[in-house]
């Protein structure tokens, strides 16, 4: 079948066959979440983050709301390969045979700048926000009674992000070798990028000034790493097209 003369109907079914194989992998996943779902969570309640704090219960559900949450999460990263790869499957046809091939190498620096991403908010970011927070209370006279639930909410809410954010430089790298932006459009829009940080970091941020900087730092310098990566994929872009213009010479 010639995927580049596919009728929007033959993409649907494409589409739902790749999500069918996506979905065979997540049950897969979840099975080896099973696995390890409870060592995973025990290592979350007992490192050095959250140490010296008593983590409550107070419903009888809530220990096996975080254990399947945490199972999920465990098989969501495990297939995040498949997830990419057959994203990437889908588009390609769509791309260059060049783009194709340096867009799969972006899966690997993709996995791993999540799993630098999650670290990040979870060594370094999570840990500070819960000693402002436990501080605030000490100093407004409230006594310490965390909800296990509340706080591997807070905790989803610091990292995930964070695992995202990360992949700022190879989805600003991807859209250059699409021709989609160029560093030039990348600098001179800089302005309004930090605008939109800024508004994410205000909305996964505790309410104070040097937490919201701590948020926002990392992702502004991830910002201009992008915009450098941005010039090595222009470079791309232009000998690729020019390649093509070449070709079509030839002929």
């Amino acid at each position: 079948m010639d995927k580049d003369n596919l009728t929007i109907v033959e993409h649907l079914e494409e589409l739902r066959a790749r999500l069918m194989v996506v979905g065979y992998f997540l049950i897969a996943g979840m099975f080896i979440g099973f696995i390890f779902g409870k060592p995973v969570t025990k290592f979350l309640t007992v490192t050095d983050v959250p140490k010296g704090i008593a983590l409550n219960y107070f419903k009888v559900s809530d220990p096996l709301s975080i254990y399947l949450s945490v199972i999920m999460i465990i098989a969501i990263i495990i297939i995040s390969p498949v997830i990419l790869y057959q994203l990437w499957a889908f588009i390609s046809p769509g791309l260059h045979p060049q783009e194709r091939r340096a867009t799969l190498a972006y899966i690997p620096f993709c996995i791993i700048l999540f799993f630098a991403g999650m670290s990040f908010g979870y060594f370094i970011l999570f840990p500070y926000f819960i000693n402002f927070s436990l501080a605030l209370a000490s100093d407004m006279g409230l006594h310490q009674q965390i909800g296990v639930t509340q706080y591997f909410g807070e905790m989803m809410k610091i990292t995930m992000p964070f695992g995202f954010v990360f992949q700022l430089p190879i989805l600003l790298l991807f859209l250059t070798r699409l021709g989609v932006v160029n560093p030039i459009f990348l600098k001179k829009n800089r302005k309004y990028a930090y605008f939109i940080l800024m508004v994410i970091a205000a909305i996964i941020a505790p309410p104070d000034t040097m937490t919201y900087i701590i948020f926002v730092l990392p992702m502004v310098l991830l910002y201009e790493f992008s915009i450098q990566i941005s010039k090595i994929g222009y470079r791309q872009y232009l000998k690729g097209e020019q390649k093509l213009i070449e070709e079509e010479l030839e002929k």
